[in-house]
């Protein structure tokens, strides 16, 4: 490995919810230095910052990467830009912080994901998310992004058949881990029955997805630390990316298959190329299950399952945590939360969690690889990192 190679040193990660902070400059500050202390170094090394936050309307106040200044003292002079790409600016905050350091223009990048979303009226929300759609086609899209899966749902029940069950499987494993999740949104088993009912607690929201199937609107903040692999010597952290691919498809849903997700599947093969490793070398996932029927075919997408067969992989218990690959052991979008400028730095941080074995009650046994997927708007930018620990 390179010495400019750059690796994962320290994190934070707040708790995802209806959080009482005003903004996104509180949440800034929530993570930024506690993520410079876990990785044991000062603001004073740190040689770029970038920002992942969506905006797009639940705040007048842009220029987040300004914010970074009054938010986490010492970093006032330190070069920052703000990342957006949908529903992964997370990762793209990530990746470009770790190209600078690669390319040797930084030694030490603070990375933050964040977003203040439930002071936002609902309707609101809806419109906003909009703005990850190709709205010259998709704008009137009845139930906002909802519907946008929802219609990817149908499309995938007429090819496959209604498979309703098997998105509660999702639902209701992702919520069984979630309650060990001590960041997560919702720490409650649902358990499959209330999951695969319909209900006044669990309506209908857009074709046939259930209130169960949707992640929920989340404030939250999560921060990671990366060096070049030379200064990681000197921490006691170390988690590295044996590969990251990042791959894009055609934005409007008329233009392409909407079931196959071709570019999360363009990501997963780019990535585990780069790696040298199969599916079966990874000790967990965590993937982007902003709704059920996404995580069911980013099954097929990463190679799990054939095509139109992703239902099987949770019918057969293959991704619950004590399946052959669990998926989502933090509880994922669904149970995490998806606070949408902080979801890919804290898929990150989950795993890299993992892999340092501080997971507590999330913990899978011997983690030593672990795949991370997050995608923007609906399978639109994909972006694949395989984890492991050098340290």
């Amino acid at each position: 490995m390179s010495s400019q190679e750059p690796v994962i040193v320290g994190w934070a990660h707040s708790p995802f919810g209806k959080l009482d902070v005003p903004d996104i400059e509180a949440l800034i500050g929530m993570v930024g230095t506690q993520a410079l202390d876990h990785a044991g170094v000062s603001a004073s090394d740190v040689d770029l910052v970038t920002v992942g936050v969506l905006n797009a309307g639940f705040s007048k106040q842009g220029f987040e990467a300004g914010l970074v200044s009054v938010a986490v003292p010492g970093l006032e002079q330190v070069p920052a830009m703000r990342c957006e790409n949908a529903c992964a600016t997370g990762s793209a905050a990530l990746y470009s912080a770790m190209d600078a350091i690669a390319a040797g223009r930084a030694r030490i990048a603070l990375v933050i994901g964040a977003e203040k979303m439930t002071a936002t009226p609902t309707p609101e929300v809806g419109d906003i998310l909009l703005s990850a759609c190709y709205r010259k086609e998709e704008a009137g899209m009845p139930a906002g992004f909802a519907g946008i899966f929802g219609q990817i749902a149908n499309s995938y029940f007429q090819k496959n058949g209604d498979r309703s069950e098997e998105l509660a499987m999702i639902a209701a494993k992702n919520h069984a881990n979630g309650v060990h999740n001590p960041f997560a949104q919702m720490r409650k088993d649902l358990g499959f029955q209330a999951c695969n009912t319909v209900s006044d607690k669990n309506p209908r929201v857009a074709g046939p997805l259930r209130r169960t199937d949707c992640s929920l609107i989340s404030d939250g903040a999560a921060a990671l630390v990366a060096t070049d692999r030379e200064t990681a010597e000197g921490l006691a952290r170390a988690i590295a990316f044996r590969a990251r691919a990042h791959r894009n498809d055609i934005m409007p849903l008329s233009r392409r298959d909407v079931t196959e997700f071709a570019g999360a599947r363009a990501a997963w093969d780019g990535a585990k190329a780069q790696a040298g490793v199969g599916l079966d070398d990874l000790d967990l996932v965590e993937t982007h299950d902003c709704f059920t029927v996404a995580e069911m075919i980013e099954y097929e997408a990463m190679g799990l399952t054939p095509p139109g067969e992703g239902w099987k992989a949770a019918r057969e218990g293959t991704t619950r945590k004590d399946g052959a690959l669990p998926v989502n052991p933090s509880g994922g979008l669904k149970s995490k939360g998806h606070p949408i400028g902080a979801t890919g730095v804290s898929m990150h941080v989950l795993a890299a969690m993992q892999l340092m074995g501080e997971a507590g009650e999330m913990q899978i046994k011997d983690a030593a690889l672990a795949g991370v997927f997050n995608m923007g708007g609906a399978a639109v930018t994909s972006y694949c990192s395989i984890l492991e620990r050098v340290k």
